[in-house]
């Protein structure tokens, strides 16, 4: 073996040894959940996971990729957000006693409808914004805006590797559809990485309460105060990101959480590196219990991978 082949080994190795040993006593607690991922937001590194792969139903989850598509349109086209967009008929079909209660013909900010979509999770909002936006993109003759929009979700899913996930609508119900929708664990910490890196979309989701205006109907206008449906918002620094339900689906839940970045001196360079944790909970019995116990464990993690030299192949992870 030659000598510098031979010095990366003993390194690679004394790293893998080094992991092991520190994070020897952070064992993984008990999960009520058909899968999940615990992943470093900056790098995408996976640091605990089960069922990273498999296919599962997402619920409302969904709205983290029709907020991005939105925000990626306004910023290649220098769309305003406060522009307002109406509701579209044919809309009630998918409201939910949680919503807002939009009703068709009603108008709100393309900026307030984000909120509604990512705080309080209403499907209608997602739906307004969705023709709105797929009008502007255009699209192929005869399709119908949203199918366009969908179109964009899915073409977002497949730029960021998200090879196990099919998006059907943009508010994620699934007793609608013939076709299922789906996304995985795994695909969903991509997703989540790549929209918290966007600072508008964690302003939007690290909101507890919001107050927008709806215009139109029988009142002609109307303040609405929104509540972030996300029960951990606030405690142990989680600032998002979004919850998700359906029948399918069961209980979902994706939370974020950021500590104070390192910083450390090499030569003449100062190097700064973000620490945020992203944890992603899939069909659960008590997703906030879950996603919050995987928080902690996840920090215990990331103080031993860190420890190690972030290593982006662990042991046994192939």
């Amino acid at each position: 073996m030659a000598k510098s082949h031979f010095a990366y080994f003993v390194k690679t190795l004394f790293l893998f040894i080094l992991l092991g040993t520190l994070t020897a006593g952070a064992a993984t607690p008990a999960v009520d959940a058909a899968a999940y991922v615990v992943s470093d937001s900056t790098t995408g590194y996976v640091l605990d996971s089960a069922n990273a792969e498999k296919k599962l139903q997402i619920g409302s989850l969904t709205k983290i990729a029709t907020a991005m598509v939105v925000l990626d349109w306004s910023a290649a086209r220098g769309a305003d957000l406060a522009v307002s967009a109406t509701v579209p008929d044919g809309a009630l079909p998918i409201a939910s006693a949680e919503g807002v209660n939009f009703a068709p013909g009603e108008s709100c900010a393309l900026r307030d409808l984000l909120y509604a979509a990512l705080m309080q999770s209403d499907n209608v909002a997602a739906m307004a914004l969705a023709n709105h936006v797929g009008r502007d993109l255009g699209g192929a003759p005869n399709t119908a805006p949203v199918i366009t929009f969908v179109t964009q979700m899915n073409a977002l899913a497949r730029k960021l590797g998200m090879k196990n996930t099919r998006f059907m609508n943009p508010h994620g119900l699934d007793h609608l559809e013939s076709t299922l929708p789906y996304s995985t664990a795994e695909d969903l910490a991509k997703l989540t990485s790549y929209a918290m890196a966007n600072s508008a979309f964690r302003f939007y989701v690290s909101q507890k309460e919001r107050k927008i205006t709806i215009s139109g109907g029988a009142t002609g206008q109307r303040a609405y105060l929104l509540r972030n449906t996300n029960e951990l918002l606030g405690t142990d620094a989680i600032d998002g990101v979004k919850t998700g339900s359906t029948t399918r689906a069961g209980q979902c839940v994706i939370i974020s959480a950021a500590k104070a970045p390192e910083t450390r001196q090499e030569g003449e360079k100062h190097i700064v590196t973000p620490r945020r944790l992203n944890v992603i909970v899939l069909k659960s019995g008590n997703r906030f219990a879950v996603a919050s116990a995987l928080l902690q464990h996840g920090w215990q993690l990331y103080d031993a991978w860190a420890a190690a030299g972030r290593p982006m192949k662990a042991l046994g992870r192939h």
